[in-house]
């Protein structure tokens, strides 16, 4: 439940994520649920899905800019949040 309080006071502001498996990612916080981080990070288009679907993912229409990708992240899976 910190995880989730966490990402929702950084919502819209620049972060930097570590998860457990060690993987940074840098990106704005779009939206947070009880489960999922949606992180908007430079990409190509495409909505990605890490923890428990990896490789996978949809393909997005660019509904956030284009050139774009949402990084849907498992609250279960972060280590560390920091604003940059």
């Amino acid at each position: 439940m910190e995880a989730y309080y966490n990402c929702l006071h950084c919502k819209n502001k620049r972060v930097r994520i570590l998860t457990t498996d060690g993987k940074r990612h840098e990106g704005v916080i779009v939206d947070v649920d009880r489960n999922n981080v949606y992180l908007k990070t430079k990409g190509n288009g495409r909505m990605k899905t890490s923890a428990f679907y990896p490789g996978g993912g949809n393909y997005y229409g660019g509904y956030y800019g284009y050139g774009s990708e949402i990084l849907t992240l498992s609250l279960f899976t972060l280590l560390a949040i920091a604003l940059i």
